[in-house]
């Protein structure tokens, strides 16, 4: 595979072009018009950010970008799919409430939400793969029935992944429930005894009927669960969990896998943005944002999501790091910024297994506009 090319936009504005013209620009550059269908339904893939959490994109570059496509002529709409835990995005009710408080209401982002995986996350398509760790994706049914996609990602440290960019946006992202949980372990969620009060509301909720109370507590039958994770937001103890996988190879290839099955249907339908702003060491799911790791840095855009993420990486650690941020390490240009606050995890697993299977290549051309 050859070299990919990225666009970038730095952050420097005048009162000739500021920051929303100039990320038009970007987006006219890198080629938008060809990736959107006219008259398409095309989803805007992003994350609403959890309550509390002030570093996800902010609304109004969102709406940027659904301008563009309804210049186009095409019909956008903004989606995520409900989390595995139990937080304010676990259903749709709660997920919709939260991205309007946190300002992408119509008003201000002119598109409609729609998550893609139904009120409780049950809504999926499955995609056959038939690759290594998974076959079977289970994918946010309305990502799946959208005719082209658009991925805005906030670049950013990530607990899993060491970084999370556009693969994590896709991959993870447009997961259903159990897709999610598919991906983050191999086992069925597991009940808290002592948390358990044994009101049975799990057990009224089980399509599959894997779970029964037994001495006045829930108990889960691995062998009947699928690994939905419904259970886990209408426990109103929060005495159901993920039981966590430790193996973070395993985790990061099967995000991969899942980018291929969500990308399946998109072939040259498909874009990739990544904002380097508010670069926090975590993910946007906790409800807060710690200090940004290192200074704002710009936006990225291209057809390949290995090279998005690469550019990502290497912009970041080519910058110094924040000493008032959590980096302990690392702060000169050039350090690894990512392996500093997560030195147990490799980041590049994610990047080079999306190579190997075709995804895109993690040599680019960085273009600035």
């Amino acid at each position: 595979m050859g070299t990919s090319q990225v666009y970038f936009a730095d952050l420097r504005a005048s009162t000739k072009e500021n920051l929303l013209e100039k990320l038009g620009r970007l987006l006219d550059t890198c080629g938008l018009e060809r990736m959107v269908p006219s008259r398409g339904l095309v989803a805007i893939k992003l994350h609403f950010g959890e309550t509390g959490n002030t570093a996800y994109v902010r609304p109004i570059f969102v709406r940027k970008v659904v301008s563009k496509v309804e210049a186009l002529g095409a019909n956008p709409f903004l989606t995520d799919a409900n989390t595995l835990y139990a937080g304010t995005r676990g259903e749709s009710v709660s997920h919709i409430r939260t991205a309007i408080q946190n300002g992408f209401a119509y008003s201000v982002v002119g598109a409609p939400i729609i998550i893609a995986d139904g009120l409780r996350g049950g809504s999926y398509a499955r995609v056959r793969v038939n690759l290594e760790h998974i076959k079977t994706a289970y994918i946010g049914q309305e990502v799946v029935n959208a005719d082209a996609l658009i991925s805005i990602a906030h670049f950013k440290g990530h607990e899993l992944g060491g970084f999370g960019g556009t693969i994590k946006n896709v991959g993870m992202g447009c997961a259903a429930r159990r897709g999610k949980l598919d991906q983050h372990s191999d086992l069925s969620p597991k009940v808290k005894r002592k948390k358990c009060v044994g009101c049975g509301d799990c057990v009224a909720h089980c399509s599959q009927k894997a779970i029964s109370l037994m001495e006045e507590k829930a108990r889960i039958n691995p062998k009947k669960c699928i690994g939905c994770g419904e259970c886990i937001i209408v426990c109103p103890q929060e005495a159901i969990a993920i039981q966590w996988s430790q193996d973070i190879e395993l985790f990061q290839k099967k995000m991969v896998e899942y980018t291929v099955a969500v990308l399946r249907n998109k072939i040259d339908r498909a874009l990739f943005l990544n904002f380097l702003t508010d670069i926090s060491p975590a993910c946007d799911c906790y409800g807060h944002a710690d200090a940004p790791i290192v200074q704002d840095i710009g936006i990225l855009a291209s057809s390949d999501p290995v090279a998005i993420d690469q550019a990502g990486v290497d912009l970041v650690n080519e910058m110094p790091g924040n000493d008032r941020s959590c980096l302990k390490g690392a702060m000169a240009p050039g350090e690894d910024k990512f392996r500093a606050i997560y030195p147990k995890i490799d980041w590049t697993i994610q990047l080079d297994y999306a190579e190997q299977l075709g995804l895109g290549t993690r040599a680019y051309q960085l273009i600035s506009i």
